[in-house]
């Protein structure tokens, strides 16, 4: 027989699966959003302060902890499709909310940014866990499970791509200088820009993208046997919540579980917490605003190199993971509270994205392997519960412990970038004392031998 003719004993790719396709897109449109290298100073040329940037993220993450395990019980009982269409129609307004608030008015802005994060935290829980929920179930549904994490690197790798150009772009069109000089070389000098027009460009092209995350929604199927929606929304509300007591139940009597969720949220809130305030801390150090995307584009490419090192890290064992990951974490934290200047304080910044990278990978590699289908949405809610519990926790003691370096810096030139500053350090101290409180947890609570159950994941 001529080898052409032979058949393929290949498989098919992961991504031929419609499904994977919208998971992907869904995800890189809903997360790569074009005012992230200027997040923070956004708020502040807005007319907001450090401390109400730092109150509406507390707010943004407390809808997230009402909002994530109903949301994700929902999903398990309505179906995961419908919460993910809700989910790219409520990016679509609260994006817009920015796009078109009128200036001039700090009670009306502040207001505007206040819907923004409840809407974008509503947005966020009910796309937790129900997004990957029906990507995972999508795969089992054609007995490619084990292809999971294939899926995750390709979204990591995707991702990073994504964010170069979305950086790069969002903090181009944002800095009214840089694209001034642009218009003139194309002979465009008669177009005037401003400040308060040019900051807006990038919310405009994050309204673009919100449109697709509602179309990418749009487009996906349930996987195998549809929920039960048909029973009304009295049954269905009872099916969800007796989802919830079921799954909190099993994760806290599933050691591996608990701790791959407790340990997961140790390594993202304050990670989290840097990382949206990035621009703020490239001001500090003194690197020009026109520079924050570009550096924004080169840490972005950082997931392709982790895409390729974290399926290898989800075959070794919990605890050479757990001690990669506190390097990572405490050398990001302390590094940024030395506040060294120009390009010698980018590699603090580094070293936490890859520990976000690193810990969202781990935790969705196990917590996904361990789950039944029937409460995968709902789990991986408690997990993005607890994270966002941690972040909005941390947030708000941020926020209380700004007020003693703000005291200080009252009346100084700079003084915002100066309460900044004395934040770090406290930031750092809390890293050590969080990361050993979770060593103790885990020696007093957990059974000799819980991380065994990894052993299924390594198959994979």
């Amino acid at each position: 027989m001529n080898r052409a003719d032979q058949p393929s004993t290949v498989p098919p790719s992961p991504f031929a699966i419609a499904n994977i396709r919208r998971f992907l897109a869904f995800r890189l449109l809903f997360g790569v959003r074009f005012y992230y290298p200027v997040f923070a100073v956004l708020f502040l040329d807005f007319g907001l302060s450090v401390s109400q940037f730092a109150a509406l993220n507390a707010v943004w993450a407390a809808t997230i902890v009402l909002c994530e395990v109903p949301s994700g019980a929902l999903a398990d009982a309505l179906g995961r499709r419908a919460l993910l269409v809700a989910s790219g129609s409520i990016m679509v307004v609260e994006i817009a909310l920015l796009c078109f608030v009128p200036l001039g008015n700090p009670p009306l802005v502040f207001t505007a940014f206040l819907l923004n994060r409840a809407l974008s935290g509503l947005a966020e829980a009910l796309a937790s866990g129900a997004d990957e929920a029906l990507a995972y179930d999508s795969l089992k549904a054609h007995g490619r499970e084990g292809d999971w994490p294939r899926v995750l690197g390709a979204l990591m790798r995707w991702n990073a791509l994504a964010f170069v150009v979305a950086l790069a772009l969002g903090a181009l069109v944002y800095d009214a200088g840089t694209l001034q000089a642009l218009l003139r070389v194309l002979g465009w000098s008669n177009v005037t820009l401003d400040p308060q027009t040019t900051m807006r460009f990038p919310l405009y092209l994050t309204l673009a993208s919100a449109f697709g995350v509602w179309w990418a929604a749009l487009g996906m199927t349930e996987p195998g046997r549809r929920p039960a929606q048909a029973h009304g929304p009295i049954l269905s509300s009872m099916a969800a919540l007796h989802l919830t007591l079921n799954a909190g139940r099993w994760i806290l009597h599933t050691p591996l579980a608990l701790t791959v969720i407790v340990g997961g949220m140790l390594f993202d809130h304050a990670s989290r917490l840097l990382v949206t305030l990035d621009s703020t801390y490239y001001r500090l150090i003194g690197l020009p605003d026109a520079s924050f995307g570009v550096i924004g584009a080169g840490i972005a490419l950082l997931g392709i190199g982790v895409a390729r090192l974290a399926p290898a890290l989800g075959r070794r064992s919990p605890r050479f993971n757990f001690v990669l990951l506190v390097i990572l974490y405490l050398s990001g934290l302390g590094g940024t509270a030395l506040v060294l200047p120009l390009g010698w304080g980018l590699p603090p910044v580094v070293l936490l994205h890859a520990t976000l990278l690193l810990t969202g990978f781990l935790v969705s590699h196990y917590l996904n392997a361990i789950t039944d289908s029937s409460q995968r949405a709902t789990v991986l809610s408690f997990k993005g519960l607890v994270f966002n519990l941690g972040y909005g926790a941390l947030g708000l003691l941020y926020t209380g412990l700004m007020a003693l370096p703000r005291a200080r810096a009252a009346g100084s030139t700079g003084s915002e970038l100066a309460v900044f500053q004395g934040s770090l350090p406290w930031l750092f101290g809390y890293g050590v004392i969080a990361c050993l409180l979770f060593v103790a947890f885990v020696v007093a609570r957990m059974p000799a031998g819980w991380s065994r159950g990894l052993v299924i994941v390594e198959k994979f």
